[in-house]
């Protein structure tokens, strides 16, 4: 038996056929198109992540071949995007907001000042913040016409894993888990449902809301009729993040992840403990079991790491690859002072300025595209570090050892980097595609492919363990002088 993983990232979407033994047998990936409207503004069409979700899972069937057959499917996903899509054709009216949009800090800034940040931190763990879905339903009830049709019942509102949801089973399934409801202001995480309260906050109304389920366990079937002739049981979901904990068997409370993808987000196994920052960390589900019990987490969201490589590349033409980046980080013995604050769309953890920008600090008549490389690297584990740092302060909880995935986590300087700024061992993976991973992995425990997380932790396979050698304490100070001056740069008249 094998399970078919769909993990629908923030430029494309992954499909894995996982095997029992926890193996890839099988690979798909299509990327899709990102709209930038204005500066600050992001959006997908949901047609086109749906798309890319069947290609990808086409590919990925196909390269598994008749290795196993397929049992069910689990989905992982970006979070935080706002989708909205018409509950009869399946269509969305409009594109989807997504997390790295900032359209909405004016909004924010109207709640903070308001007063309502503390009981919404109360309800949801979480901050007010344009990176959230619900300020972005707020912004689209205050600006967009499709919102009369959330009104009317017509249209339907989710984050991507219930629009994939909708999709897959042919518009008979309307429904989350824990763990994206959790990020999206409107959860509260004590109660485990949906917060009138912070609904009528945000301008939402609750009947257009998905059904929040546990991370496993039977959601509905996927239409043949839709989706490549196959009638199979969706039985996993998770937020890509969570996925990420879970497909790195990180099971027991102090067990931790960092995931570099478009962003780099650090989570901590806080098991049943709900623990709040007071230092800009957010408190999140990370699953909920069939039976109603909950893990948490303690996560620091870093909005800009593998996307600063991107930009590195499409926005600069200084590489044709990311891989490039590790050779030319190499070719130099440091920065030369280069140090980048990668900004883009605002910080994130653990310093949450939306109107932060990314800068670059240093430059000198002999800086070459092998110290913005270097630069850009250090600065992913620069951002790396200042989440840890705070996390094990919040968490009362030791880190021994950092597992690391995510495309970046394949480069080898970033690694040492890491282990030498954080001062503690990183452990890469065999399998990097841990999101996928851990969708898989969910899936394969509500459809009864594997017994329980305990066989799960058993697949778990070491590639490389990176030992701390010497910080450069030096580079990171420069670092945190640049950061500061990055701070509040769009709100400069």
């Amino acid at each position: 038996m094998s399970v078919l993983a769909i993990d629908a990232g923030t430029t494309g979407v992954t499909a894995l056929v996982v095997d029992e033994a926890a193996r890839v047998v099988g690979r798909g990936y299509q990327d899709f198109p990102q709209h930038f409207p204005q500066p600050g503004w992001v959006e997908h069409e949901p047609e086109d992540i749906w798309q890319a979700t069947l290609a990808a899972c086409r590919a990925a069937l196909d390269g598994a071949g008749d290795a196993a057959p397929v049992r069910c499917v689990g989905i992982t996903n970006q979070r935080e995007t706002a989708v909205l899509w018409d509950r009869r054709t399946l269509r969305s009216p409009r594109r989807a907001l997504v997390w790295q949009d900032r359209r909405t800090a004016a909004i924010c800034e109207r709640l903070i000042e308001a007063g309502h940040e503390p009981r919404v931190a109360e309800l949801t763990g979480l901050r007010l913040d344009p990176y959230f879905t619900g300020t972005k339903l707020t912004w689209l009830a205050e600006h967009d016409p499709a919102w009369a049709g959330v009104r009317a019942g017509e249209v339907a509102i989710g984050t991507v894993d219930a629009y994939l949801m909708a999709r897959l089973t042919g518009g008979q399934v309307h429904a989350t888990d824990a763990s994206n409801a959790s990020r999206t202001l409107l959860y509260d995480i004590t109660a485990g449902a949906w917060s009138e309260e912070l609904c009528a906050l945000l301008q939402v109304p609750i009947d257009a809301l998905p059904s929040v389920r546990p991370s496993w366990g039977e959601f509905g079937h996927t239409d043949p009729d839709t989706f490549l002739g196959l009638r199979l049981p969706v039985t996993g979901v998770a937020g890509d993040q969570q996925a990420a904990l879970f497909g790195q068997a990180c099971y027991s409370p102090g067990d931790s992840k960092c995931t570099y993808g478009t962003g780099s987000f650090i989570l901590i196994n806080t098991g049943a403990e709900l623990v709040r920052s007071s230092a800009g960390l957010l408190t999140t589900v990370a699953w909920q079991a069939p039976d109603g019990t909950v893990t948490y987490a303690l996560e620091g969201a870093v909005f800009v790491t593998g996307a600063a490589v991107q930009w590195l590349r499409d926005g600069l033409g200084l590489i044709e690859h990311a891989a490039q980046t590790e050779e030319l980080a190499n070719s130099v013995p440091d920065t030369g002072g280069v140090v980048f604050v990668p900004a883009l769309t605002g910080l994130g953890a653990p310093h949450w300025d939306p109107e932060a920008r990314g800068a670059v600090f240093g430059l000198t008549r002999g800086t070459t595209r092998a110290h913005l490389a270097r630069a850009t690297l250090e600065a992913i584990a620069f951002q790396v570090r200042d989440v840890v740092e705070v996390m094990t302060a919040d968490a009362g909880l030791a880190v021994p050892v950092l597992t690391v995935d995510g495309g970046a986590s394949a480069n080898g300087f970033l690694c040492q980097v890491q282990a030498d700024q954080l001062q503690i061992p990183v452990e890469r993976p065999e399998v990097l595609e841990t999101t996928g991973l851990g969708a898989a992995f969910l899936a394969g425990l509500g459809a009864g492919v594997w017994k329980d997380p305990t066989t799960l932790a058993d697949t778990w396979r070491l590639e490389r363990r990176f030992e701390p050698g010497t910080r450069d304490d030096a580079a990171y100070r420069r670092w945190q002088v640049g950061l500061q001056r990055s701070r509040g740069w769009a709100a400069i008249g």
